[in-house]
């Protein structure tokens, strides 16, 4: 079979188009953007589900890769596939802003460690929030349901020099708010007990200066948090589980799909 130039590249274009989309996802959707998972697998996986959906995909514009309208292109494949993962990537900060609030509040601050997320060390009560997150959002199969959404977006935003408008950063940008909003009425009720705690024990030290309240006092304030944490955990999950569905009703707006 003899190929064309032009069909050769048509041939590319279907699968090169789609790659960048599915892969920027990759880069940024949450559990898979991990430093300890390898860009090798991501890769892979991209090539995989790229190869999956290109058939069912339709036809795309005849456009020269190798020139600026290509670029632009690229870059616009890039912005949505990345935007998409980000907007759970702020979901998930909400679970960590939480996570920091109670941990300072306890007094574990000093108690931190990497997140493979964010590579930045964060105390360990955070990371448990986002480990709970995370195995919530594989639970529900929110993987899944993000790459199934990414594959109708060719439908209803085509491969083309345009897709994310303005108006579409902005209300990001707004929605991005709820990242403090919600983290703090998370951490909120922990928060206020521990205050009412540490007031209380901060009048018995002015009432009696003999006592020492400090050793009495902070490993009340960790165990009276843990316990917090252990009954409120449910409820915080069901909270993020109402955010992560929030997440998607703003990635299903972006991409038109409703």
């Amino acid at each position: 079979m003899n190929l064309t130039e032009n069909e050769l590249l048509g041939y590319v274009a279907g699968f090169i188009w789609p790659f960048f989309r599915i892969s920027s996802m990759f880069i940024t959707i949450p559990v898979f953007s991990v430093n300890a998972l390898p860009a090798k697998v991501r890769v892979i996986a991209s090539l995989l589900i790229t190869l999956t959906v290109s058939p069912t995909l339709p036809a795309m514009p005849p456009i020269d890769m190798f020139g600026y309208q290509g670029f632009l292109v690229a870059l616009q494949q890039v912005a949505l596939g990345a935007t998409v993962g980000f907007i759970l990537q702020m979901v998930f900060s909400i679970m960590l802003f939480a996570g920091q609030a109670i941990a300072y509040s306890m007094g574990l601050g000093f108690a931190s460690m990497v997140d493979p997320v964010s590579g930045v060390q964060v105390p360990v009560v955070a990371q448990l929030f986002v480990i709970s997150g995370s195995l919530l959002f594989l639970a529900v199969d929110g993987h899944l349901l993000l790459i199934e959404m990414l594959a109708q977006s060719f439908h209803t935003l085509p491969v083309a020099a345009t897709g994310i408008e303005k108006a579409d950063l902005w209300r990001i940008a707004l929605w991005g708010g709820t990242i403090f909003a919600d983290g703090l009425l998370l951490s909120m009720p922990v928060m206020a007990a521990l205050l009412f705690v540490n007031i209380s024990f901060g009048v018995a030290s002015k009432a009696a200066p003999q006592l020492q309240i400090f050793g009495v006092g902070f490993p009340a304030t960790i165990m009276l948090g843990m316990v917090l944490i252990w009954i409120g955990l449910p409820t915080l999950l069901e909270v993020f589980a109402d955010m992560l569905h929030q997440g998607f009703a703003l990635v299903n707006e972006l991409l038109r799909l409703q």
